[in-house]
């Protein structure tokens, strides 16, 4: 199957996923060609499945990893030339036409489980590596190929934007992490800071902002080499990432400028800013 034999319905349904769960992604995404966007729309509806798995409190960890499972099953069986339903067929065509890896999905799924059971707290950096790694950069490497670009340095911008977006989520997220009994900042960046490895007290540290802003330095290097990398590969197909971390690294700088001082309300890019944005990276 190919993505113009895609049924208009199944294009619909993962269309709407993301419509509901993620405007900025949606429009953002608009950026595409209908097909790139429409296999982007199914790898994002892919990801909200298994992540709302993960992320459902109330359910024990064996039926999240029960489910977690089934889309093993599922990914395994679109790569055989088998889908029983809209995202599972959007998937199929998708890599069938942008060479998409079987792997890849699996590493979601991975990184899905790692939030599935006991909350992550206080990582150590290989074990918070491996995490961004597989539920962002290899996101970011499905993302690359239905962007237009398999190379080497395509694969570069995926490894080190994906890790650079990921921590950024970290920082902007640490007080909406903690009320769910999380913390992903990394053991060894607390321990050198003197604060707590508990949630609870880790947030009420004043040294806790001595740790974000290390964190903070290692996403700013990710988006430096993403940048780097992506200069060596065809402008047109790095737009879509460039738009990503055009949208994220300025959070970084509205962190610092708080000190890292986390409440309730979830720092974000001003609109005016994403629309300035967004309209330059639509131009030719």
């Amino acid at each position: 199957m190919s993505m113009q034999d895609l049924a208009a319905s199944d294009v619909a349904e993962v269309t709407g996923i993301v419509r509901e769960s993620a405007t900025s992604f949606y429009h953002g995404m608009k950026i595409l060609d209908i097909e790139r966007r429409t296999a982007m729309y199914g790898i994002y509806a892919f990801c909200r499945k298994v992540d709302d798995i993960a992320d459902d409190d109330d359910v024990p960890f064996a039926e999240k990893r029960e489910a977690l499972e089934s889309w093993r099953r599922h990914i395994a069986a679109l790569f055989a030339g088998n889908a029983d339903d809209a995202i599972t067929r959007v998937l199929r065509a998708s890599a069938v036409e942008y060479r998409l890896r079987e792997v890849d999905f699996i590493g979601v799924i991975d990184g899905m489980e790692m939030d599935a059971g006991e909350p992550i707290v206080a990582p150590p950096l290989p074990m918070l590596d491996l995490y961004c790694d597989r539920v962002a950069s290899a996101v970011g490497r499905l993302s690359v190929c239905v962007f237009g670009d398999t190379s080497a340095a395509a694969q570069d911008v995926a490894y080190a934007l994906g890790r650079a977006l990921q921590l950024t989520n970290i920082l902007r997220d640490v007080w909406e992490d903690a009320q769910r009994g999380r913390l992903y900042l990394p053991y060894e960046y607390l321990v050198q800071e003197y604060v707590p490895v508990t949630v609870a007290e880790a947030l009420e540290s004043p040294y806790l902002p001595a740790v974000c802003a290390k964190l903070a330095d290692l996403a700013e290097k990710y988006f430096a080499q993403a940048e780097a990398a992506m200069r060596l590969c065809p402008r047109r197909a790095m737009r879509p990432a460039k738009l990503m971390a055009a949208s994220y690294r300025p959070l970084l700088g509205i962190l610092r400028a708080s000190n890292f001082s986390y409440s309730e309300h979830r720092v974000s890019l001003p609109k005016y800013k994403k629309l300035l944005l967004a309209a330059r990276l639509y131009l030719p």
